[in-house]
């Protein structure tokens, strides 16, 4: 749930929406342009966005028609009508197409802000569900240690389990070294002890969530690792100098 795709075939439009999201809580999403319909959907093909803003009114297919075939084939890329006409009957066949939300040209901050905090806590909340589902009913994914790259092969583990609680003897024993030489390596190669790296790992995921979404504070310190609300805030503040609440408050006022 990186990536964020622009179909439009006027430039300006393009320009506008992309100045936005770069001075947004959104600036760290892939942000992909495309001024036709066939281009736009070889990059949906590819990138697999999770949100796509198109205009109606292309100029090699229909825009309502452009985005139903997105989402025929990639039901969970929401689809952002973007448009000068402000019609009943569109908004109301932008509806019945799927599509998640219809926004009027000239694109205002605030809408888009709005916009796009809705749908990407919504695609955030999916995925929490579906890890907490993955944790209680799927079978654990196995990870295969390299041991040729006992580092490379430790911070993959961290990057895919680090919601869980993670020791450094457990990692140490996943990459087949003491935990002495393996904490000494990791600093090494990383310029980072261990624990500062997952802490920082654990902060990066927290910030993101913070940006991005209304999730309560206890979801977030759960979904990231942290193992309580209380130790996530002294951690975030330690960190940034602020605490997670103000955190959130520093990126919010950019949508008002």
């Amino acid at each position: 749930m990186a990536d964020i795709l622009i179909v439009d075939d006027e430039i300006e439009t393009r320009q506008r929406i992309r100045s936005l999201l770069q001075d947004s809580p959104y600036h760290h999403f892939s942000i992909w342009e495309a001024d036709s319909a066939e281009k736009g959907l070889t990059l949906v093909k590819h990138k697999s966005p999770a949100v796509m803003l198109t205009d109606l009114s292309l100029s090699d297919m229909d825009g309502i028609e452009f985005g139903k075939r997105v989402l025929r084939n990639h039901p969970n890329t929401h689809v952002i009508a973007v448009t000068h006409l402000q019609m009943f009957c569109t908004v109301q066949d932008c509806i019945n197409a799927g599509f998640s939300a219809y926004l009027l040209k000239p694109i205002e901050k605030s809408e888009l802000f709005q916009t796009l905090e809705r749908l990407i806590a919504v695609q955030l909340l999916q995925q929490t569900a579906s890890i907490m589902e993955k944790r209680n009913d799927a079978p654990e994914e196995r990870l295969e240690a390299d041991l040729g790259n006992p580092i490379q092969s430790a911070i993959q583990y961290i990057q895919q389990r680090y919601y869980e609680p993670i020791t450094l003897r457990e990692v140490a024993d996943f990459v087949y070294l003491s935990p002495s030489y393996f904490s000494r390596l990791f600093k090494e190669e990383q310029g980072l002890t261990f624990v500062e790296y997952l802490t920082e790992y654990r902060l990066k995921k927290s910030r993101n969530l913070l940006k991005m979404t209304s999730l309560p504070m206890d979801v977030i310190a759960s979904q990231t690792g942290f193992s309580s609300p209380a130790y996530f805030s002294t951690t975030f503040k330690r960190s940034e100098n602020q605490t997670p609440s103000e955190y959130r408050a520093m990126f919010s006022n950019l949508v008002k």
